[in-house]
């Protein structure tokens, strides 16, 4: 349902905490404009962790009704408890957001049956088309491969984020689920070889900043083109790296901040980033153009 370079949106926040509105909508027409396949709403880098529910929901809809058809629009709606993934998700839904991104309960640690049943729960419950997330290096749970397979069963579950990095991971869920599902990159560095492997596409925090590039090296690789993917992704590479450098969203709204996007404002537990790292960002920064 959904291809090419996916944005994991930051949620621009004012000095003090709060959402700044003008510098979303903002970022909405930056993404139209630079070609951006999809929006993702309120994920982990949109620090979907430090906003209320009710915050949580109103973020979500004001990027689809400022965003007005011109853009496919993802909402991040996992949560470790079923029932708040279920109203976040029917709050998506309500609002008009195409499709939701479910993270896998975190600091719980379910069992494999208790992630199969939380998201055939939230599918059954919500009809809205739902894209799993794993990232075991955040939540300390991994869903494997099997159990992704038992849930492409589930028919408006339609997609799964790998965040591992892993391309054998990826391989398997691609063998072991075939059509029934689609498989995304959650890992920017490795992005490239999953897609030219089979994946549908990146869910990316460096499109965060280097939109352009990022969707026309997601396009190259989908085309099956890898000279140009390559070419294309190389001087990215170290902006891949670096957006890492401290916990995401961290480093992406102080570079965003740098190229006067957005404001300086975010919410703790997370912390401005560290001066002593922001040299090599700004580095990486311009080997990718964005910065002069």
């Amino acid at each position: 349902m959904f291809h090419g370079s996916m944005v994991a949106l930051v949620t621009p926040m004012q000095a003090d905490g709060t959402v700044d509105n003008e510098s979303l909508d903002a970022l909405v027409d930056f993404h139209v404009e630079n070609g951006t396949d999809a929006i993702i709403a309120v994920g982990t880098t949109g620090e979907s962790a430090t906003l209320d529910e009710r915050e949580h929901c109103a973020v979500i809809r004001r990027i689809v009704e400022y965003a007005a058809k011109r853009i496919p629009i993802i909402a991040g709606t996992g949560a470790n408890s079923t029932r708040e993934a279920i109203d976040l998700t029917q709050c998506a839904m309500e609002a008009g957001a195409d499709a939701c991104l479910l993270v896998t309960p975190y600091y719980n640690k379910p069992t494999q049956e208790g992630l199969y049943l939380h998201h055939r729960a939230i599918a059954e419950a919500v009809s809205i088309p739902q894209i799993l997330y794993n990232v075991p290096g955040r939540t300390a749970v991994d869903m494997l491969p099997k159990t992704i397979e038992r849930l492409a069963s589930v028919s408006n579950i339609v997609g799964i984020k790998e965040a591992t990095g892993d391309l054998a991971r990826g391989q398997e869920i691609l063998d072991l689920c075939g059509d029934r599902l689609d498989l995304y990159s959650g890992d920017d560095a490795t992005a490239m070889e999953l897609i030219l492997a089979g994946a549908k596409g990146d869910i990316s925090v460096t499109a965060n900043i280097a939109p352009k590039a990022m969707h026309e090296m997601c396009a190259a690789a989908l085309r099956g083109d890898r000279s140009e993917a390559e070419r294309l992704n190389t001087p990215l590479m170290p902006l891949h790296e670096k957006l890492f450098l401290e916990a995401n969203p961290i480093p992406v709204k102080w570079a965003l901040q740098e190229m006067k996007r957005i404001p300086g404002g975010i919410r703790l537990p997370l912390t401005p980033f560290a001066a002593s790292y922001q040299g090599e960002l700004r580095k990486a920064m311009q080997q990718a153009g964005v910065l002069s």
